[in-house]
């Protein structure tokens, strides 16, 4: 058996590929579908008339009943899954039976409302004609480019499989099988590597969890599946308990009894297996777009309102003590990755570096005037817009830590990695609830991390804005700092 090479450094198995999912697929179907319905009703409609029809309202209020009835009867018909999605000949006439009948209710309301006297036949059948046509085609099209890019890895998901026993075996015959082939299996690691052997099924077993944990930090990993026995259920704990603290979706693949049944096929990018998320990334999907673009739009604004206040505060940092304007220091960022983070400087400037970092104290004697305002008003951080527009950081997010507090506080921390999940912020949950500033004891530390933990696990758009909203009203005014 050929044994296939898998690269263990910082290199990207997959390169730059996409890794495509369920959610994305039907959003972008969705809004292909509804651009044909609406796009054909409305060039008809042109064709037939010139938009010369004085009652042209009641024909767009025809086209959005068309569109909102498909909608409904493509999701109720499951043609907005991903077997559907992956097999669209196979659908193409459920694909007109469902549009037949969406132009069948229309009819029924038109006649109901007794308005057929304003609507023209030919248009109808037309929009209905063209609509099957040009949905079908879409749906061909589509299948035939996701395939292509799948050839070329340019949508794929990279896949690891915990686990090198019959489970693991069965699991990646299933995905060597899988058309198109969206999810590509970069490794193979065992809780217990002593009793692995080298391979399977030409896979390389590359290590332990330790190493898994390594790997994932180093690489680009979308999904792990876990394929022990279900009835191991300690060791299964154990593990997603470890992974909890990733960037990764974790799943439980099915014990060796639902490969041997017939089962309804998963609506998930992993096509026909029977699957169990037991952890969900923070950040996935469409969530990846809508938290970029939270953090783009509202820091733009941000450096806008500020830009005229930032300035003065460079003024008078310089004028009053000499040394850097900015303070830059190494700090622990998403998936552990180390960063660069931006703040203006708040002491007085030490040339030499220090091997292990200092907290800030109360009265403390380094702190300059300019320094004692700008902490206290927490207008030092302002700076960081920079390191959310550069990528590094989120405008929400777990604050970072210098790195050797990291290290440290991770000892005695359980699950202390789980905060890295998500991008670090200039503020956060755990500080508009009063988990600022100086944190000198583990019981202080523990409930930042519990705050930043649950806001890791519970993200969402408004809990961001209220987050936003807290810091206004809150966070400005730090009494924790000096």
């Amino acid at each position: 058996m050929q044994l296939r090479k898998i690269d263990l450094g910082n290199s990207d198995p997959v390169g730059n590929s996409i890794p495509i999912s369920h959610t994305v697929l039907t959003g972008i179907y969705v809004m292909l579908d509804g651009l044909w319905i609406v796009v054909t009703g409305a060039v008809i409609y042109y064709c037939l008339f010139n938009f010369s029809v004085i009652n042209s309202k009641i024909y767009m209020s025809a086209i959005i009943f068309i569109l909102m009835s498909s909608w409904f009867l493509f999701h109720f018909a499951s043609l907005y899954t991903f077997e559907a999605f992956s097999a669209p000949y196979r659908n193409i006439s459920k694909l007109a039976v469902v549009i037949g009948t969406a132009f069948c209710l229309l009819i029924a309301v038109i006649f109901s409302l007794d308005v057929s006297d304003f609507f023209s036949k030919t248009w109808i059948y037309s929009f209905a004609t063209a609509s099957i046509i040009m949905i079908v085609a879409g749906r061909v099209t589509g299948n035939i480019l996701i395939n292509y890019m799948a050839g070329k890895q340019m949508f794929a998901r990279s896949v690891i499989i915990v686990g090198s026993d019959r489970r693991a075996e069965m699991l990646i015959e299933k995905i060597d099988n899988e058309k198109p082939k969206l999810n590509n299996i970069i490794g193979i690691f065992d809780d217990r590597t002593e009793r692995a052997s080298p391979d399977v099924c030409g896979y390389p077993v590359l290590g332990n969890l330790d190493e898994l944990q390594r790997y994932i930090r180093r690489n680009k990993v979308d999904d792990v599946i876990i394929t022990l026995p279900w009835s191991a259920d300690e060791r299964l704990y154990k593990i997603a308990r470890r992974l909890r603290e990733l960037p990764v979706h974790v799943y439980l693949s099915s014990d060796l009894v639902g490969f041997r049944f017939p089962y309804k096929p998963s609506t998930n990018h992993f096509i026909g297996i029977p699957m169990i998320e037991v952890v969900k990334t923070p950040f996935s999907d469409w969530m990846v777009f809508i938290k970029k673009a939270e953090d783009v739009v509202f820091s733009l604004l941000a450096l806008l309102i500020f830009a005229p206040l930032m300035m003065i505060i460079a003024v008078a940092i310089w004028v009053e003590s000499p040394g850097p304007v900015i303070f830059r220091q190494k700090r622990y960022g998403y998936n552990n990755k180390i960063f660069e983070i931006y703040k203006f400087r708040s002491m007085t400037h030490n040339k030499v570096a220090e091997e292990k970092t200092e907290q800030a104290t109360r009265n403390d004697a380094r702190v300059t005037r300019v320094g004692k305002f700008i902490r206290k008003t927490s207008l030092d951080e302002l700076p960081q817009i920079i390191n959310v527009l550069n990528g590094s950081m989120s405008l929400v997010g777990p604050r970072p830590h210098a790195v050797d507090h990291n290290e440290d506080y991770a000892k005695v921390i359980d699950g202390y990695f789980a905060r890295h999940r998500v991008k670090p912020g200039i503020t956060g949950w755990a500080q508009i609830n009063g988990y600022r500033g100086i944190t000198d004891t583990v019981d202080k530390m523990e409930g930042r991390v519990k705050h930043d933990v649950y806001y890791a696990e519970n993200w969402s758009l408004l809990f961001d804005i209220q987050i936003l909203f807290g810091t206004i009203f809150v966070g400005f005014i730090n009494r924790n700092s000096m």
